[in-house]
């Protein structure tokens, strides 16, 4: 089985088409965990409508605690062998999980290619945890940091520092929708100097490869952050 963790926090209008796009996967036996973020909006009565049609879609409701907590608790239900991560604004192919399932033999994750809504062009994303398949036993003991922004490159970076066999695939099959609306579009310099002081503070403990891994991060970020 694999267990789909999709954070919602006023996605309405992105909703359907993320859940239309996992309820049509080839491979079915799915385990898809919706977590509502204290929407504002219709998001929670799109995806109990759906539940309602759906047997595989759970529901939990939260206080609005930001998308790291809404992982987090999604992590908390996983049922299934296999984890991904979707969120509520993004699509993925209708075999996008059996093209991922024959590509993980024999290595703890692997990472998949994406579109963006904007540049519809093959590219992969390594500081995002969408766009792979993991093994559950892999990164169950691995959480996300609550209570900040860019939350997902200090995940993926403990999650490369853990130096798990992983395999890349040459596939596109995750459609990255670019919302304005989303949290990370706009700048937020303070959450940007935590995010680096949190790289920072990992250093001592790396080995070479550790460190060249945060020094790489960092440089992205900065260069991420000149271009928003």
């Amino acid at each position: 089985m694999i267990s789909f963790i999709v954070p919602i926090y006023n996605a309405e209008q992105y909703l359907p088409a993320c859940l239309d796009s996992l309820l049509g996967q080839t491979v079915r036996d799915l385990q898809i965990i919706l977590v509502d973020d204290g929407s504002t909006d219709g998001s929670l009565a799109v995806a109990q409508r759906y539940a309602a049609q759906d047997t595989r879609i759970e529901i939990y409701v939260q206080s609005h605690a930001g998308q790291s907590a809404a992982r987090n608790k999604g992590l908390s239900y996983v049922k299934g062998d296999y984890i991904a991560f979707v969120d509520a604004d993004d699509t993925i192919d209708a075999n996008w999980c059996e093209i991922l399932l024959q590509a993980i033999e024999g290595v703890d994750y692997v990472q998949s290619g994406y579109n963006d809504t904007k540049i519809p062009c093959h590219r992969y994303q390594f500081t995002s945890p969408c766009m792979r398949l993991y093994r559950r036993l892999a990164i169950e003991n691995l959480r996300f940091t609550e209570g900040m922004i860019y939350e997902d490159v200090i995940w993926s970076v403990d999650l490369w520092m853990r130096d798990l066999p992983y395999r890349r695939i040459r596939y596109g099959g995750y459609h990255y929708t670019a919302n304005p609306h989303s949290t990370t579009s706009q700048r937020h310099p303070e959450a940007e100097q935590r995010v680096f002081a949190e790289l920072k503070k990992r250093v001592p403990q790396a080995d070479r490869k550790g460190k060249m891994i945060l020094l790489y991060t960092i440089i992205r970020l900065k260069l991420h952050f000149l271009k928003a």
